[in-house]
């Protein structure tokens, strides 16, 4: 008896599944209804022989052959597009200059951009790792054809990705932050910074004293800096070291505001390599920044209220910027 060949749509319809956690969020990933992908998975069933899902209270887990019917899944998947992009990708060439904040230049957006790469092996990426504004600055002299930043929604040449929360970072293990009758010392980028100015403004708000106990115009340093408990920053908590915790109003601190995280791409008609990797950094971003998500809440529930006493008055220190990067 010959052997099936499994359905390539519903192989990756599991493999959607099981990475977005849920059979809905699949459905709208993909493009089917529910109900379609319940019957590809039925399908799978049949070919196979073998119940792919068990229940578990309400939860729907995979079985056993599930689990290694996804293992070999993502096999086939990742050798089907590897040939289609190998074969489509040969044909687009040309050079993109791509901008992005050293927020992301050390987690997952590298690895995104060395996918690229194996697709359109044809293709140059040019990548320079600065701050916002500056990126955009070369933006706008033609200098980057593609830039990834933060905080600038309002331009109309923005696509927004996400939109993400401001979050107070302090070493790992920080239990009590804000003292009676105590200056906040803080951990800062040189201004001009638009975290830099949401923090210190929060504070004023609720009358925290503060000072900026360490100042860099480095990432790496800053991320340093609060490790080794010179002072609390504030960013969007994406992608955080694990020598860092986020905190929050449980710390005694006030709450940040929101910001935007979007894609800008040069004026002007796009080339063939252009277009692609702007699909490739969006899909990407969308992906991880969810996964990203889905941690904070799982991270938040399982964190215990630490101490916290916040101070009866007290007038911030000089250092703030009304300049915003």
């Amino acid at each position: 008896m010959p052997l099936p060949n499994l359905d390539m749509d519903a192989l990756r319809s599991l493999v959607a599944i099981l990475h977005l956690g849920s059979l809905t969020r699949a459905a709208e990933r993909i493009g089917r209804s529910p109900s379609a992908i319940s019957q590809q998975m039925r399908k799978l069933e049949l070919q196979l022989g073998q119940p792919l899902f068990r229940k578990q209270g309400r939860r729907v887990l995979l079985t056993e052959a599930g689990d290694r019917v996804h293992a070999y899944a993502r096999r086939i998947l990742e050798l089907n597009d590897e040939a289609v992009h190998a074969v489509r990708g040969a044909a687009i060439d040309g050079t993109v200059r791509f901008g992005l904040p050293g927020d992301f230049a050390e987690s997952w957006l590298p690895a995104a951009l060395g996918q690229f790469r194996k697709a359109y092996p044809a293709v140059r990426v040019d990548v320079l790792v600065e701050r916002n504004g500056v990126l955009l600055e070369r933006l706008d002299r033609g200098e980057l054809e593609l830039v990834l930043a933060m905080n600038q929604g309002g331009r109309a040449d923005a696509e927004r990705l996400a939109l993400l929360p401001m979050t107070w970072i302090g070493a790992a293990g920080t239990c009590e932050v804000v003292r009676p009758d105590a200056v906040l010392d803080l951990a800062l980028y040189q201004p001009p910074c638009f975290f830099r100015q949401a923090g210190t403004t929060a504070l004023d708000r609720v009358g925290i004293a503060w000072r900026p106990a360490f100042v860099t115009a480095s990432l790496h340093s800053l991320w340093a800096g609060v490790a080794a408990g010179l002072g609390l920053t504030v960013r969007t908590g994406v992608d955080l070291p694990p020598s860092l915790m986020r905190l929050d109003e449980r710390h005694g601190l006030p709450p940040l505001p929101n910001v935007e995280l979007c894609l800008h791409v040069a004026p002007g008609p796009p080339s063939a390599a252009l277009t692609h990797l702007r699909q490739a950094v969006t899909e990407q971003a969308r992906v991880h920044l969810r996964e990203s998500r889905g941690q904070r809440r799982r991270s938040r529930t399982s964190t215990p209220a630490p101490v916290s006493h916040r101070p009866r008055h007290g007038k911030a220190a000089a250092g703030s910027s009304s300049d915003p990067l």
